[in-house]
């Protein structure tokens, strides 16, 4: 964890992790597709982020094969008691305020975008809306993914799914206005 007791990312993917098999056993295979789906169509593609393995889930006892050895058997998968404990930790972990580079550098793109030409502001708002789209798509597929699932992600991506699409029909009506 950070000093301030927030999760790492690659304490979020353990998260990930735990959380998944700890809804019910699961084929290696299957987790680790479960794994890599959600985690991707939340952050976008990171080896940073998909480097953890199960197979250390495994060695620190935290997951324990019912059937099978693991991945090369793609056995089936089960969280141990200490998996558990784990799991509380992690999800009862603090939050940390948003401190995206990522949003650093959009937040400047708006603040000094008037200092470029027309076709560079065009250019820049056109990346900001595929930005943006590729965002929204992401969280759209993971949406049609989650239909059935218990508990309140369903509800939560709505909420994204919509906030996307206001910032989407934002950017689009940027770009008319530096377009004019």
């Amino acid at each position: 964890m950070f000093a301030d007791n927030t999760l790492t990312p690659r304490e979020a993917v353990r998260l990930c992790a735990l959380g998944t098999i700890a809804q019910g056993p699961l084929r290696y295979s299957d987790l680790a597709s479960s794994i890599r789906h959600f985690i991707t169509r939340l952050s976008g593609p990171s080896l940073d982020l998909m480097g953890s393995s199960i197979e250390l889930l495994r060695y620190e006892g935290l997951v324990d094969a019912v059937d099978g050895l693991g991945m090369e058997d793609n056995a089936l998968l089960q969280i141990t008691e200490a998996g558990s404990e784990a799991f509380r930790n992690l999800m009862t972990a603090p939050l940390r305020p948003a401190s995206d580079l990522s949003k650093l550098i959009t937040a400047l793109k708006f603040r000094f975008l008037h200092l470029l030409s027309r076709q560079d502001q065009m250019d820049q708002v056109d990346l900001l809306i595929d930005t943006s789209e590729t965002g929204l798509n992401r969280l759209v597929d993971l949406r049609r993914h989650m239909d059935g699932e218990p508990g309140y992600m369903a509800a939560w991506l709505d909420d994204e799914i919509a906030r996307a699409e206001q910032r989407l029909a934002w950017l689009e009506d940027l770009r008319a206005k530096v377009g004019a």
